[in-house]
């Protein structure tokens, strides 16, 4: 079969590959992709993913068996309801589901009419408003763009001041426009974060392995948030116990909630939780595979992901099996990431083939590959002990040290500690 996955980052290349480890798949294509993806046999598609009607065409054109849409923005746009007006098999959430992710608000409201355990929280769209209920609560408080930010849209004030400023940034300076019109403030949950992704079908959910993603742009979690610089699985730090209770608090309140509501689930859900004293609490829903998360969670797959959306797609029951292996995966930015940042640098071949290497933001130039984006690729390792795979993918690394690259040094650490 021949199957289309929307996405050019590092995740998209992480799903296409992993799906053309099916033999059953004869072709995936990636629109739009990126140069890097055509190492592993990706065929990349110059449309963009906004384009509905051209994907349409080209699914229908190339007897498309089914389409995997890789980021959020697409499914915000109503590509599910498209494709499925025309008649084609699509994985992802309609326009009226992902709002689980477009709007910080709706996820909210429905964590408390679902009884989720999550921060508590105030909407604001006015300035003053916003400042006087900061005022009132004090820090370490936390300050999010109700919109998409591409995860940059958070900010966790350690004092007044910070807050405030963020505040003004979104309200009255409209940093990231739209999204950032309307804030959401929440109470600093203390814990340790982690990532729980499940496949979901309407009312019937299958829970991924764990991973834990750092967000922050430098070692020891410093500096400003960025898309995400790394990631590992498992996390044996959050004990299963604290996972059963997320999958049973969290994940199926969520698509029983999302059912009731008149706008059932079906995609990828992912729950950003942190393990309080409390139990799990959710930080954020995406409505989409997680990035860097996907590239060490597949991985640990050892059934075919074809066959997983294929089953969920006719409404039946998947084979889903994980190994026990350990998955560390390091993401090489743009020096200067997340702010401004170089392009054009030629980039390091990465020869070492005990890791796998997915692409995100390059440009092809000569022939060779160039930086084109903040994140550029991530080189992830599988080993029996994180330790292991940790050290793997930072001796894979040492061809990327040069000054116009920049990677964290601890991806992974926290569960060795």
């Amino acid at each position: 079969m021949k199957l289309l996955v929307i996405g050019s980052g590092g995740r998209e290349h992480a799903l296409a590959k992993k799906l053309l480890e099916d033999p059953k798949v004869e072709q995936v294509f990636c629109a739009k992709g990126n140069p890097g993806m055509k190492r592993d046999g990706v065929v990349t598609v110059d449309i963009a993913e906004d384009d509905h009607e051209n994907l349409i065409r080209f699914a229908k054109e190339n007897a498309i068996e089914w389409t995997f849409v890789g980021p959020e923005i697409p499914l915000l746009n109503g590509i599910v309801d498209d494709f499925e007006a025309a008649g084609l098999k699509i994985f992802g959430p309609n326009k009226a589901a992902a709002m689980i992710e477009g709007s910080k608000e709706f996820a909210k409201e429905l964590m408390v009419k679902m009884a989720i355990p999550t921060a508590d929280y105030a909407s604001f769209s006015d300035f003053e408003a916003a400042k006087a209920y900061v005022l009132e609560k004090g820090a370490p408080i936390v300050i999010k763009a109700d919109g998409l930010a591409a995860g940059k849209g958070v900010v966790v004030a350690q004092t007044v001041e910070e807050a405030v400023q963020a505040l003004r940034e979104m309200l009255e300076e409209n940093k990231f426009g739209e999204s950032g019109a309307r804030v959401v403030i929440e109470e600093f949950l203390d814990g340790e974060e982690f990532s729980l992704l499940a496949f979901v079908d309407g009312d019937r959910l299958y829970p991924m392995v764990i991973a834990q993603d750092h967000k922050r742009v430098f070692d020891g979690d410093l500096g400003p948030n960025t898309g995400g610089m790394g990631a590992y699985t498992p996390v044996p730090q959050i004990p299963q116990s604290m996972v059963d209770e997320s999958v049973e608090k969290v994940l199926y309140p969520t698509i029983q909630g999302m059912i009731a509501q008149g706008t059932p689930y079906r995609g990828i859900l992912y729950a950003g939780l942190i393990a309080t004293k409390e139990g799990p609490k959710v930080i954020e829903f995406n409505a989409r595979f997680g990035d860097p998360e996907t590239q060490v969670v597949l991985s640990r797959l050892d059934s075919s992901l074809a066959d997983i959306i294929t089953a969920l797609i006719h409404h039946e029951e998947p084979t889903i099996v994980w190994n026990n292996q350990a998955s560390v995966g390091v993401v090489v930015a743009a020096k200067g990431y997340p702010e401004a940042y170089e392009k054009n640098m030629v980039l390091p071949e990465i020869t070492d083939e005990t890791v796998q290497v997915f692409y995100a933001g390059v440009a092809e130039k000569n022939q060779q590959l160039v930086g084109n984006g903040g994140r550029i690729f991530l080189v992830e390792a599988s080993a029996p002990t994180i330790v292991e795979a940790q050290q793997k993918v930072y001796e894979a690394l040492k061809v990327a040290q040069n000054a116009s690259l920049h990677f964290r040094q601890d991806i992974g650490s926290k569960a060795l500690s």
